[in-house]
């Protein structure tokens, strides 16, 4: 019945036919049809089918979007069955994209047996709780989806950490909010004689007390990362006694950072293989290995987490621990996925998280990944255009030609950091 119309047709009758027809059969042998295909549909599903919907309000990027958002879909776990740009250059207030089009979308729902709704907008929680009242579905939104998916790929302790402080900066006013709705709390709210009916009830205090349980937990948490940070700082100075330089890598999630520091460690098949996937946000944690690159000896190579447009800011909060790690090195290495459309964007997506984080002004050295892969026209004109270095992490390619660009980049803030020792000495022995 999933492709099929959920109604029949039967064939005009003749006056003294009506008698002998009997309605109630025909409708129980429909229900009863439509409820055994329901049970086959169900043995069949073994996960979420989701819809997806971004709304297109002219940005020249709507079409790129939809597609990550089936990529962070696919991630979590889910089996999309249908997408759909909507434009609308004015959003509805309650449901975005009005009435009419969210009952085309229930409908699409039922005949694709799809269980989930997945705005590529962030929605407010009164938006969600209007959109699943219409809907019947389960709605998320794409900030939802990225929590979800870090939850899920979350390994080590101080990455479930982080990943749970985002998720309760993120759904603290939404459980207010839903809180708020079901104990009718208004304006006089909170004792039994006063205020106005229909808010009067304990309400309050449940409220409250899940306001407290919540910023507590946040607390904790938030003093649990403190300390892991201050071990990382503890590493990073013992680091700095050695004299070894850093190299943090960046890049765009699933842009193979992760691929390529292994490849830079000699780690492709050895024990201290870093996790490298074909999924958004394989990489949580900073992840530290030590490289060797001639004419500068060992040199720490440095993995983070993945960057993303539009990078929902709890989550900025919560992994600024693994963004600390980027202000601490000496060169960034920017690796860019040159076989993907949109290259240039994802490139641009990256720069303004690094600007917003103050970290613009470093020296930087461009990858150009999975070179092998992309169209040659293309490439081309991304090394032009980036200065980029075209390399295949996975095959090997490119990297002495990368490690000779670091080998410069890092060698030029050597020739500076000792310039400026050279004139603080100086200085200090005019003083004396």
């Amino acid at each position: 019945m999933g492709e099929e119309e959920d109604w029949r047709i039967l064939p005009p009758v003749p006056v003294f036919q009506i008698d002998d027809f009997d309605l109630g059969a025909q409708v129980s042998a429909l229900e009863e049809e439509i409820a055994r295909a329901a049970r086959t549909r169900e043995s069949k599903k073994d996960r979420e089918r989701a819809l997806l919907v971004q709304i297109d309000q002219g940005e020249f990027d709507a079409e790129e979007r939809l597609e990550e958002l089936g990529e962070l879909a696919r991630t979590a776990g889910a089996e999309v069955v249908y997408k759909e740009l909507i434009y609308r250059r004015n959003l509805k207030a309650g449901t975005l994209v009005g009435a009419g089009k969210l009952e085309e979308l229930t409908s699409r729902a039922y005949h694709l047996d799809a269980d989930l709704l997945i705005f590529g907008q962030e929605l407010g929680a009164a938006q969600a709780r209007e959109i699943e009242a219409a809907t019947g579905l389960k709605v998320i939104d794409r900030t939802q989806l990225i929590l979800d998916i870090f939850a899920l790929h979350a390994q080590g302790v101080e990455s479930r950490l982080q990943v749970e402080l985002a998720q309760l900066r993120y759904m603290k006013p939404r459980l207010l909010g839903a809180g708020a709705q079901l104990s009718r709390i208004g304006g006089g709210g909170g004792s039994a004689a006063g205020g106005a009916i229909g808010t009067r009830g304990p309400g309050e205090t449940k409220l409250e007390l899940d306001r407290r349980r919540i910023n507590d937990r946040l607390s904790f948490l938030e003093k649990q990362l403190e300390g892991g940070s201050l071990r990382r700082e503890e590493r990073r100075k013992s680091r700095e006694r050695n004299d070894i330089p850093v190299v943090s890598i960046v890049g765009y999630t699933n842009a193979g950072k992760s691929t390529l520091l292994n490849a830079f460690t000699h780690a492709m098949d050895a024990p201290r293989r870093v996790l490298a996937a074909n999924k958004l946000f394989a990489t949580l944690r900073p992840t530290s290995r030590q490289g060797f690159i001639d004419g500068i000896g060992p040199v720490i190579f440095t993995d983070t987490v993945g960057f993303i447009r539009d990078l929902p800011k709890d989550l900025t909060r919560a992994f600024r621990a693994t963004l600390e790690e980027i202000g601490d090195a000496d060169v960034l290495l920017h690796v860019v996925d040159a076989a993907s459309p949109g290259a240039d964007t994802r490139l641009s997506a990256v720069n303004r998280i690094l600007e917003d984080l103050g970290f613009v002004e470093m020296p930087t050295v461009v990858a150009l990944n999975k070179a092998d892969a992309a169209e040659p026209d293309a490439l081309e004109r991304e090394v032009e255009r980036t200065e980029g270095v075209p390399v295949s992490a996975l095959k090997s390619i490119g990297i002495p030609e990368l490690k000779e660009a670091l080998a410069d980049a890092i060698g030029q803030v050597q020739r500076r950091e000792l310039a400026q020792r050279e004139e603080a000495r100086e200085l200090a022995a005019q003083y004396r």
